[in-house]
């Protein structure tokens, strides 16, 4: 993604969370396999909720996040995304069909009843769309705000403290810089131009995949990536703090013993966890430049950052 310098200086955070976005998000979350330690139970959890009904939108939203726009808007209530996901079925391009139908897991006919704008398969769209939204965002609601919130706070004071390539830098472990172009080294490739336009920042609780890019009504590209803290870290009362309210409180613990430098097996035994979820947390942590890992014959060894040590004094 190549930046101009008005580009440099267009940068901007969405101001709340999308409920069609969060909605769209989960579900890919729910289909994905990764960061079993986080996001596992929280998956069988929404497999014994969602009611069959859901299936089809499967069809259209596969785990890759690389799927159609028009069924996730921008809309800032359920009513009027659903009202947004309609008006658009009027303006889908029959080649989109091809793109859609060729990932889907589920027979063609249902999406090319939608693309043929039968009153049936768009009613079956907008009820699987509802009853999902009321299994996997409706009553998490807060906690999804309390996540989002907890990113662009953190990302703003990195972007003020150490510029726009920090704040981008850490969405992701792929992610890096080559002169003005942010680059991720994940497929699939392609090459985009802000050209003036600038860039809406977006955290996802949900989403743990690459950056993904997409447009909006503005014409400002916008950059989907996963929030510091996912929906299953997010605790469902008040943080006691700061850090908790960023990080989660596990994760804000992690990064408070690792002041001195510690093992993967130490850091399980003092916090009483597992290995794979220490793992899953220095992954995050180390992606987001807070913290070093390095290895000493079979010990893999962590520590904090200057970064992740600021945070913490910033922290209390």
């Amino acid at each position: 993604m190549h930046f101009t310098a008005e580009d440099l200086f267009n940068v901007t955070f969405a101001s709340e969370p999308l409920p069609m976005v969060e909605l769209a998000m989960a579900l890919v979350a729910w289909q994905r396999t990764d960061e079993a330690a986080v996001f596992g139970r929280w998956r069988s959890r929404a497999t014994q909720g969602l009611p069959g009904r859901v299936r089809p939108v499967l069809d259209l939203l596969r785990p890759d996040g690389d799927n159609p726009q028009f069924v996730e808007p921008y809309a800032r209530t359920l009513e009027e995304g659903l009202a947004a996901v309609r008006e658009a079925g009027a303006r889908l391009a029959p080649e989109e069909l091809g793109r859609v139908a060729a990932r889907a897991p589920g027979g063609g006919s249902w999406l090319r009843a939608l693309w043929g704008q039968d009153r049936e398969a768009w009613d079956q769209l907008d009820g699987a769309l509802r009853s999902a939204y009321e299994v996997l965002v409706a009553p998490h609601w807060p906690r999804i705000r309390q996540s989002f919130q907890a990113d662009v706070a953190w990302r703003t004071r990195l972007l003020a403290g150490h510029g726009i390539r920090a704040a981008l830098a850490s969405t992701h472990p792929a992610a890096g810089w080559t002169g003005t172009a942010f680059e991720v080294d994940q497929d699939p490739a392609y090459e985009v131009r802000l050209a003036g336009r600038g860039l809406m920042l977006m955290p996802s609780p949900f989403w743990t995949g690459r950056p993904l890019l997409a447009g909006h009504p503005s014409g400002r590209p916008v950059l989907l990536y996963p929030a510091m803290t996912p929906l299953p870290l997010v605790g469902p009362g008040p943080a006691e703090g700061a850090l908790d309210a960023l990080l989660g409180r596990t994760r804000a613990a992690v990064l408070q013993l690792l002041v001195q430098q510690r093992t993967t097996s130490e850091l399980a035994r003092d916090l009483d966890i597992s290995l794979p979820s220490v793992s899953e947390h220095t992954r995050t942590l180390r992606a987001a430049g807070l913290i070093t890992t390095r290895r000493d014959g079979k010990a893999v060894l962590h520590s904090a950052t200057g970064l992740g040590v600021d945070l913490l004094h910033s922290g209390g």
